[in-house]
């Protein structure tokens, strides 16, 4: 990158191939359309049977809990759009419930979808991410990753993971120029928690400084700066994308 370039140019992700894992959701759709307009070649990924969101020039579908399905995907999108320099790890999924009553499967599940995935990611991708100088990762957290949450032991859990997991990461990969960040969403209005009670959402928002609770878009915009250069001396570090909900 030049000193002597624009926050235009910075911004720009013109040419660059970037992975969009579960880009059919609410959030994903919203990164997949982001950096599409910022000039990236998108790969959106999801399960079965999702559809591909506008923007992403291929979307295919895999289970990211199983490591070969990851390897498979990483090689596919090489051939396709050519090698991957961004990743944005949006795909997640929840099961409630307290901890004396939550089964081992539930457990599991949570940890291998929204914890396990983000490492095989980043270990298939670090092959390629190394042969390029300026590579990030952006893993979706949640500020309950970092507070915990009364009925999610299980995705509290994946999600202080995904933190661990990714400073870890920036110190591992950041001799070879690839940037690996983190953000922490609250309450983001998605059709999942469209459909919480609405004592839930109305507690959510009070709990923010700025009085709404984000929107998709807001947590796109973030993921696009942490993919362009003009975050390019920001690694190992997480993003509150909340409002203020969580001000520590």
């Amino acid at each position: 990158m030049k000193e002597s370039s624009t926050a235009t140019d910075r911004l720009s992700l013109h040419g660059r191939c970037a992975i969009v894992t579960g880009g059919s959701g609410g959030i994903g759709r919203a990164v997949v359309q982001n950096l599409a307009e910022a000039g990236a070649k998108v790969c959106s990924v999801d399960l079965p049977s999702t559809k591909s969101p506008q923007g992403a020039l291929i979307h295919l579908t895999a289970d990211l809990s199983q490591e070969p399905s990851v390897e498979a995907i990483v090689q596919e999108v090489g051939e396709a759009l050519g090698h991957p320099s961004l990743l944005v790890h949006c795909a997640g999924i929840t099961r409630d419930g307290v901890l004396w009553k939550l089964s081992a499967e539930d457990w599991s599940e949570v940890l291998r979808v929204n914890l396990d995935a983000a490492f095989f990611l980043l270990k298939h991708l670090t092959p390629t991410f190394r042969q390029q100088s300026r590579s990030s990762a952006v893993l979706l957290s949640s500020i309950n990753g970092e507070r915990g949450k009364f009925g999610q032991s299980n995705y509290a859990a994946s999600k202080a993971g995904l933190i661990g997991l990714a400073k870890t990461a920036a110190r591992e990969l950041g001799g070879f120029g690839t940037r690996v960040n983190v953000i922490a969403p609250g309450m983001v209005r998605t059709q999942m928690t469209k459909n919480l009670p609405l004592e839930i959402q109305e507690r959510a928002t009070e709990e923010t400084v700025l009085g709404r609770i984000a929107s998709p878009l807001d947590i796109a915009d973030a993921a696009l700066f942490l993919c362009s250069d003009l975050s390019a001396q920001i690694t190992g570090q997480v993003l509150r994308v909340d409002g203020g909900q969580l001000i520590t």
